[in-house]
């Protein structure tokens, strides 16, 4: 079986030898062929000259990309490269910090022989970030059920087999929200517990700020859901409030209502257009094994 794992980075090169050592280390005596396919989105921090073997990785290869897209874009741009340029069964998109674990690999690995080719899924169990961003995160969670209908436990640290890939390399909502795509195209998914580790060097990217956006940009692909609901809450809470109407008591409209704008931008980036010329954005193609 050929497996490619999916790494997106901008910058964090010594995280990401880091997660090729513990992914060489722990794919030790495994029967199948595991290869590395690194998206450089447009570093502007040279890496450092690496003299390792990887013994156990069948091949590394680093995508450099020429224009930076965001993490996002890099995780579509590469399921559309190993796609229509690569052999495979299955993809494992991957943070490239410690924060998707490298010793889950193989959780998802061992479980693909009784998943009837479905998508395997890390269903977040734990995280390691702080109880306010937790609080936060727990309602980014409810938000998104209320307004659409789904609850979304996971994120890109995925197992996809290739009948999936195509669907999501079809699907303009992958250029904006890889799980909003993932959860439009799939409707089974076979789901492994995992851990969200702390990063190798420096603090958490996934700040209140980026939260919000994640948050939203999920949302935005299921956008009809949400406008209807959104139609139907704003109704019902103005019959509520109609007899104690106040500037405080119409915060949550406000809110509501720049969510409906901000929303409606998001959904503007699923650009199918955009993704088809994806491949186009790479400058070349460094081999490290």
């Amino acid at each position: 079986m050929k497996i490619k794992i999916l790494i997106p980075v901008f910058n964090d090169w010594r995280s990401v030898f880091k997660l090729l050592d513990e992914i060489n280390l722990r794919l030790k005596n495994l029967e199948h062929e595991v290869c590395v396919i690194i998206i450089n989105d447009a570093s502007n921090h040279d890496r450092e000259d690496e003299d390792k073997d990887f013994e156990n990785l069948h091949s590394v290869k680093i995508l450099n990309m020429k224009i930076n897209q965001g993490h996002g874009r890099c995780i579509a741009t590469g399921l559309k490269y190993i796609f229509e340029k690569e052999d495979f069964d299955y993809v494992i998109p991957m943070d490239g910090d410690g924060e998707d674990r490298p010793e889950e690999i193989k959780n998802f690995i061992d479980k693909i022989s009784n998943s009837n080719i479905k998508p395997i899924v890390g269903e977040r169990v734990k995280r390691s970030e702080d109880l306010i961003f937790k609080i936060c995160y727990q309602l980014h969670k409810l938000i998104t059920l209320t307004f659409t209908g789904k609850t979304i436990k996971f994120g890109n640290f995925t197992c996809l087999p290739k009948s999936t890939v195509e669907k999501m390399v079809n699907e303009k909502a992958t250029w904006s929200s890889f799980s909003g795509s993932l959860s439009i195209i799939e409707n089974n998914f076979i789901k492994i517990p995992s851990i969200r580790g702390p990063r190798y060097f420096g603090p958490s990217k996934m700040n209140f700020y980026n939260l919000i956006k994640h948050s939203l940009s999920i949302i935005s692909v299921f956008r009809n859901t949400f406008l209807i609901r959104s139609a139907i809450f704003i109704v019902l809470y103005i019959l509520f409030i109609k007899s104690n109407a106040s500037i405080i008591t119409a915060i949550p409209l406000i809110f509501l209502l720049v969510a409906v704008y901000l929303i409606s931008n998001l959904a503007l980036r699923e650009n199918m257009s955009e993704f088809d010329k994806a491949l186009s954005n790479i400058n070349n193609i460094d081999n490290l094994k």
